[in-house]
């Protein structure tokens, strides 16, 4: 999706969801962004079936939060946010891998977002894995969200210290502008790191 694409549905997300058309607002939600933010959880889990799980709570967690959501971020970058709690419940909690009745009050939704789960891990499946990807696997995962937010996302420095600071409350502008300092300084030693591994071993000795 290019940019006025992506500033569009933003806008209209976020004209549905303050309309009280929440149902709407997902729906189109799940749309623009669902099969990027599904890009993103196959990523960090290497395999389709906990991509899926993922993608599934993810859905949910919309759906009930994004009327709660205060627009203090754009929806992309609130998405992303949604998406690492959805993979942390996970590791905690295996039993929270399927939501017992994933989107239960919007059957619509739901078949709307088998659609785009099933659609994008086809569309995913076909590509060959790169060594840069292979590279990635090595890193921890805050560390992998933190190049693919960056690099495959191009997401703004302030966003991505949304993303990992866990959101959209009550942040500062100085403590944005503090974290997406620390995030920089980060991102170049991972930088570093990925540099050393992709070296043959007799090139790190």
């Amino acid at each position: 999706m290019d940019l006025d694409a992506r500033e569009r549905a933003e806008q209209t997300i976020r004209s549905l969801s303050e309309a009280g058309q929440n149902s709407e607002a997902v729906t189109l939600a799940l749309k623009a962004f669902g099969p990027e933010i599904l890009g993103y959880f196959v990523a960090m889990t290497k395999n389709e079936a906990d991509a899926g799980d993922a993608f599934s709570l993810f859905c949910e967690d919309v759906w009930r939060g994004l009327p709660r959501f205060r627009w203090a971020s754009t929806f992309r970058t609130w998405a992303y946010t949604v998406a690492r709690h959805a993979l942390s419940r996970m590791a905690r909690d295996p039993e929270r891998r399927r939501p017992k009745v994933p989107l239960s009050e919007s059957p619509e939704l739901q078949e709307l977002a088998v659609a785009v789960r099933s659609t994008t891990l086809i569309h995913l499946r076909t590509e060959v894995k790169s060594r840069v990807a292979a590279l990635r696997e090595q890193l921890d995962p805050d560390d992998r969200t933190l190049l693919i937010l960056r690099i495959d996302r191009k997401l703004a420095w302030q966003d991505i210290a949304r993303v990992m600071t866990e959101g959209e409350a009550e942040t500062s502008d100085a403590d944005l502008a503090k974290a997406s300092a620390a995030l920089r300084k980060r991102f170049e030693r991972v930088k570093e790191r990925l540099r050393k591994l992709a070296k043959p071993p007799e090139e790190s000795e």
